[in-house]
């Protein structure tokens, strides 16, 4: 069931809130052997919390438009009892968060069950899903290959339908990459739209909160309920809460949209160029409109993820080398090595960048784009070839997402379910437009080119499907 048809049933009372975290809890037990998503479960405190949502429904008392859904949390968010992970086995010696983080707290409040954490790569610093201390997430589709980073977890637990809804963080594309690899919908909102606050940062000027949902309407209902300031987060907006959930079924009519051209439209296999090619003939869309300076906006994005996520760690680099994933470790340290001078640089470049790109949004409401090169590697896979040129997996993955994040926009990933594996497209717009790019995938997925397609790659006794 959807996150929207639980929430009906359950106010309607039709089906309980206990009998949906119980199911919760038995697709989690059957199928996450295989896919390792979670790393925590939390099943006392969620029972304790649908039994609640219950009896408030049974006494008369509003519980919120998610009553009773199930959801789960990359286990970069704080939740009160747990240590905050982050990916790491250096977190673990930290003391159990003393209470949730903002969103964790309002996705409750609006009647929605948290049933556990989930596998990430390490600080977040990861596009595959691979970690060293936790294993792999694995991909719903086929448990061979990846389930995409940093939030792996997170996708391959909505993905292989062990909960409705998950929440994520994208730095770099750490929601979108997921997204495109394991067949779902993930929203990056702007910079600064939801809180994150008791959440563990990687890159504090590029990091974003964000849900995955199987469907537009799921991803829009949670967003929803996230929205609003938050003193906390220095970088939270104080602009009001926005709604976009009412706005979704206005379709298309008056907004422009065009393929993003140069930089986006090099370096694909031929399975992200039919992905955008569908959704541009879906959407009757012939125009490109060329993003300046696109590949030079990925490598300031480096330079800055690098340098900025080295200074978080500089204490911890230092005193407990050991204990980092080694590809995590080296790129650190790479990053307290950059020169000054080039971090300057890349700033500087960065507000013209920006200001560029804005400019475009004059003209368009809607750029369309990969989400990932590829559909997933397979697990372990350390290169691939890119226009001619073999390259490594982990860092290039994200090489369509990083031009876009690097600036804060706000964008929906929607799944194309192409055979054998889905892939992703990014739907962009204008800071604070989160309601234009989800009209875009609401009418993709009613016109039936964007959809998530049922988990392929594990059976409900945990086994490997063939």
């Amino acid at each position: 069931m959807t996150a929207t048809a639980i929430a009906s049933a359950v106010a309607a009372r039709q089906l309980s809130a206990v009998e949906a975290t119980e199911a919760a809890l038995t697709r989690i037990a059957a199928r996450d052997g295989v896919l390792n998503a979670f790393t925590d479960v939390t099943a006392e405190r969620a029972r304790a919390r649908a039994r609640t949502v219950d009896a408030d429904i049974a006494a008369g008392k509003p519980v919120g438009p998610l009553a009773g859904v199930p959801f789960a949390v990359k286990n970069l968010f704080d939740v009160e009892g747990l240590p905050t992970r982050a990916g790491s086995k250096i977190n673990r010696d930290r003391p159990p968060a003393a209470r949730d983080a903002t969103l964790i707290a309002r996705m409750e409040a609006a009647g929605a069950v948290l049933v556990g954490a989930l596998n990430m790569g390490e600080y977040a610093y990861d596009f595959t899903g691979e970690n060293i201390h936790d294993g792999p997430s694995r991909n719903p589709h086929d448990p061979t290959r990846m389930s995409g980073g940093s939030s792996g977890g997170s996708g391959s637990a909505v993905g292989g339908g062990l909960v409705p809804i998950a929440l994520g963080s994208d730095t770099n594309g750490s929601i979108r990459v997921p997204s495109s690899f394991c067949g779902i919908f993930g929203l990056k909102p702007t910079y600064g739209r939801l809180s994150r606050a008791r959440s563990f940062p990687f890159v504090m000027s590029l990091d974003h909160l964000g849900p995955f949902a199987r469907s537009v309407e799921d991803l829009a209902l949670a967003y929803d309920v996230m929205q609003g300031a938050d003193a906390d987060d220095a970088a939270c907006t104080t602009r009001g809460p926005e709604p976009v959930s009412g706005s979704l079924s206005q379709g298309l009519d008056g907004l422009r949209i065009a393929l993003a051209g140069g930089h986006f439209q090099n370096n694909l296999f031929p399975e992200a160029a039919e992905a955008v090619a569908r959704v541009a003939a879906a959407l009757k869309v012939t125009n490109v409109v060329d993003v300046p300076e696109a590949s030079r906006a990925r490598a300031a994005a480096y330079v800055i993820s690098t340098t900025e996520g080295a200074s978080l760690h500089l204490d911890r680099l230092r005193t407990r080398p050991g204990d980092f994933d080694p590809a995590v470790r080296d790129r650190l340290i790479a990053g307290a090595m950059i020169p000054a001078p080039m971090v300057d640089r890349a700033q500087k470049f960065r507000r013209w960048y920006r200001a560029r790109v804005l400019e475009l949004f004059k003209s368009v409401d809607v750029l369309i784009a990969p989400a990932t090169p590829c559909i997933a590697p397979k697990l372990g896979q350390a290169t691939f070839v890119l226009d001619g040129v073999e390259l490594p997996v982990r860092a290039n993955i994200g090489i369509h997402t990083q031009p876009i994040s690097f600036i804060g926009l706000p964008v929906v990933a929607v799944p194309i379910p192409l055979e054998p594996m889905p892939i992703g497209v990014q739907i962009i717009a204008a800071p604070w437009c989160e309601h234009v790019a989800l009209r875009v995938a609401h009418a993709l997925q009613q016109l039936g080119v964007a959809a998530a397609p049922a988990p392929r790659g594990v059976l409900e006794n945990g086994s490997r499907s063939a």
